[in-house]
Order: C-alpha cells, then sequence, then structure tokens
C-alpha cells in the first residue's frame, strides 16, 4: 500500500507491505473560524480577564513566540492577539522570538513566521541567551539551577507567552512555560535543565509532565517570570488550528495537553522489528538536530535491537551551528557519547541531542536515514546508516528478519506518541 510520510512541505509517498500497522494521531478537523476562535478565547481566557481589561494603553507588552523550528501558525494566530491590543501604541509592543540556544532566524524566515503586515508594525527581538546583559536573574530553581530570563520580556508591564502544544520528546508536551524554559532563557540555565542527569531520568519522555524534572524546573522558571497570560493552540497535519487555549497559564496549558494527549496517544499490543517515522514535515525535519524527537517517538514500540529507518528533509543539514555533530563525531559511538557527557566537568551546547542520539543508537541495531540533503558521508559521521530508497531499505531488512517480521510506520513522527498497552 501507498503512504504519505511528511517529509519537508510536500510529502513523500512510499510502498509498504500491506500487513505493516499505520499509526496515526487522531485527525481532529479545523476549527470552522480560526480567527473566531482565537478572538472568543481572548475575550473568555481561562482563569484570567479578558486580555482588553489586563492592559492599559500606557503599559508595555512583550509577546514571546516561537522560531523557525516549530511548526506553530504564529502569522495566523498574532493578529486576532494584536487586535485586542489595538490600544496600545505599536512601538509599546515588542514581540521576542524565542530561540533557546537556537539560531538567529533570517529576515525572510521571520516574513514567514509572522507574516509581513506583523513584520513590518512591531519592533522584534530575536532572544540571545548567551547575551549576559541582557538577561535577569529571578531566583534559585529548587534543582539548584540559577533562572535566568530575557531582560525586555522582564521589564514589560505585560507579559504574553504564544505557542504551539505538541508532544514533546523530553518536556512531556510543548507549550506554555517552555516559551520561558528553553525559549527566552540564557544559556547557562538552558544548559543545565538540559543537562545529563535531568535528561536521563525515565519520565524526561514524551507524554510526562507531572515527575519529570525537565517540566518541573521549565514550570518553575515560567512562574518566575510571571507571564500574564498566554495563548496556545493545536494543530492536525494539515497546519490547520484544532484548538485555542489562553489564560493563566497553568490552567489554559493543562487544558491543551488533555486535548493533545487525547489526539496523539496511541496504544499498541506488542514492540515491531522495524519502525518507519519522520520528524513531521517542515519545519520540524529541518535539519537532523530536529530528528531526535522523530526517532525517539518510535523508541517505545521498537523492539531492542530492531530497526529504525527515519525520513527526513534536513535542509538545514545536521546542522553547520552548534556542537551537536562535534560531539558524536568526537566521541564515536552511540556508548562514547554517553561517556564523554557523564565526565566531570563536561558541558557542551547541544549536548542533549547528542545524548538523545545515543539513546536511539543503543536501542536499535541499526538507524537508517533517509534525507535528500545528506551525504553518506553526513550520515555514517552521525554513526547512521545511508537510505537513498525506503523501499529498497525495507525490502533488505524483510529478507533479513523474515516474512514474520513486525513492521510499523509514524507517517507523522512524533505527533504521534505510541505507547504498549501495560497488559502486553
Amino acid at each position: 500500500m501507498k503512504i504519505p510520510l511528511a517529509y519537508g512541505r510536500h510529502g513523500l509517498q512510499v510502498e509498504i507491505p500491506d500487513d505493516a500497522t499505520v499509526l496515526l494521531p487522531k485527525q481532529n478537523p479545523g476549527l470552522p473560524s480560526e480567527a473566531q476562535a482565537l478572538y472568543r478565547a481572548l475575550e473568555q481566557p481561562l482563569s484570567a480577564p479578558p486580555l482588553r481589561e489586563m492592559v492599559s494603553s500606557q503599559d508595555t507588552v512583550a509577546i514571546v513566540f516561537s522560531d523557525l523550528t516549530r511548526p506553530m501558525p504564529t502569522a495566523r494566530v498574532l493578529p486576532p492577539l494584536l487586535e485586542h491590543l489595538s490600544h496600545v501604541p505599536d512601538d509599546q509592543i515588542l514581540l521576542i522570538n524565542a530561540l533557546g540556544t537556537h539560531r538567529c532566524n533570517t529576515p525572510n524566515e521571520l516574513a514567514e513566521i509572522l507574516g509581513e503586515p506583523v513584520l513590518s508594525r512591531y519592533p522584534i527581538l530575536q532572544h540571545d541567551a548567551w547575551d549576559e546583559e541582557n538577561l535577569v536573574r529571578l531566583g534559585t530553581s529548587s534543582f539548584g539551577h540559577p533562572i535566568l530570563v530575557n531582560r525586555p520580556y522582564c521589564e514589560a508591564d505585560v507579559r504574553i507567552l504564544t505557542g504551539l502544544i505538541e508532544p514533546h520528546l523530553f518536556a512531556g508536551f510543548s507549550g506554555g512555560p517552555k516559551a520561558v524554559l528553553p525559549g527566552i532563557a540564557g544559556f547557562r540555565t538552558i544548559m543545565q535543565n538540559h543537562g545529563y542527569e535531568m535528561l536521563a531520568h525515565p519520565k524526561a519522555t514524551y507524554g510526562y509532565n507531572e515527575g519529570n524534572p525537565m517540566w518541573e524546573e521549565i514550570r518553575e522558571a515560567a512562574r518566575m517570570a510571571k507571564p500574564h497570560m498566554i495563548l496556545n493552540v493545536s494543530v492536525n497535519r494539515k497546519r490547520e488550528i484544532t484548538g485555542v487555549f489562553a489564560g493563566e497559564m497553568e490552567a489554559a496549558h493543562a487544558a491543551g495537553v488533555q486535548a493533545v494527549r487525547e489526539s496523539a496517544m496511541v496504544p499498541v499490543d506488542q514492540r515491531y522489528d522495524i519502525v518507519i517515522t519522520t520528524n513531521s514535515g517542515f519545519p520540524l525535519d529541518l535539519n537532523l538536530y530536529q530528528g531526535g524527537k522523530g526517532m525517539r517517538a518510535a523508541l517505545p514500540v521498537l523492539k531492542r535491537g530492531g530497526t529504525l529507518i527515519y525520513v527526513a528533509e534536513c535542509q538545514d543539514g545536521i546542522p553547520e551551528h552548534g556542537e551537536y555533530r562535534e560531539i558524536v563525531h568526537q566521541a564515536g559511538s552511540a556508548q562514547g557519547i554517553l561517556d564523554l557527557l557523564q565526565q566531570p566537568g563536561f558541558q557542551a551546547h547541544d549536548q542533549w541531542q547528542a545524548q538523545v542520539h545515543a539513546g536511539v543508537l543503543l536501542h536499535a541495531a541499526e538507524v537508517h536515514v533517509y534525507s535528500e540533503n545528506l551525504s553518506d558521508e553526513e550520515i555514517t559521521g552521525m554513526l547512521c546508516v545511508p537510505c537513498r530508497s525506503v523501499e529498497g531499505t525495507l525490502a533488505a531488512l524483510r529478507a533479513r528478519y523474515g516474512p514474520a517480521a513486525r513492521i510499523c510506520v509514524l507517517p507523522e513522527g512524533p505527533q504521534t506518541i505510541p505507547y504498549l498497552e501495560a497488559n502486553a
């Protein structure tokens, strides 16, 4: 049977055996009128007063938005939000790009994220996690880590977080407080939240918020940053908005997580020999760094020692920026990565993604990577196996495993959270 895989902007059709299992999130329909739903949510927010009543014309406002690596429909979400702030002069509203430790977005990318009307009208700040002078220390978390947050955000009279709620590979679910940490947090804060021990916790994975130390510190940091409101959405595979969640941070985010959990969690009765997964297409499959999301989503249903086929466009390469590639090259093996990260005093940008990468490699016998933008040398350098045809690789694997091999496909990658039923 032919299956469309989420790949880049246009997808990839692949032929898979008829007896393969295809796991997809529940496809909720897009809202009949996104603008009306956004207006209504801002007029009747959860556990908070309407936005218009919260902000005076004398106030300064900071609005945090997601960078290019998130499939957040910011260009459709911000106009209704900004309309509710029409009584505030444009130059008193600052839009802050929540880059975390990612690279700055180009002017063309900002135009795609925000839409030209918004980009040309309001001041934009791209967060710099390394700029200590533009960070404020808000305190120390219960984990003993300093909480450093963007200064212009902290100095604004009214602070609003926007974002997308979707499954997240180590924070459980995205959205809500993640706009603060890692979005507009300092590098030191991000490094410690994303540190080896925090990420090694068994609940630092998809679907877990409570009991997940990374998530709990993220929430602590956001509480310290005192947002007045969040405006989060959920989307379907067409990037249509399926739900709007506005209001007090924890109440609105909890409502969104519950809705996304119901659509994303998919039970299976036993594990599979071969799993094909994606990174949900553009923009999530922008580079291999982001690929840990789709790879890790497959692990709960992949037999230990099974084979993973990962399909991602990676138009931004591995990428060139950051230290993800260098860590993997320096370590030279999956166990070598973990040994390196556990060395006393070791700290490197992107070490968290290298740690996820190592976990995938140690679970699977092989990880095959299909990408038209990565060379064989780049793929093997990241300790994976080049794949130039999904069908060809699958045929070779079926010959190796035998006709009884169980095959699973996650066409939407990390938009699906497969899990093994307790009695399986």
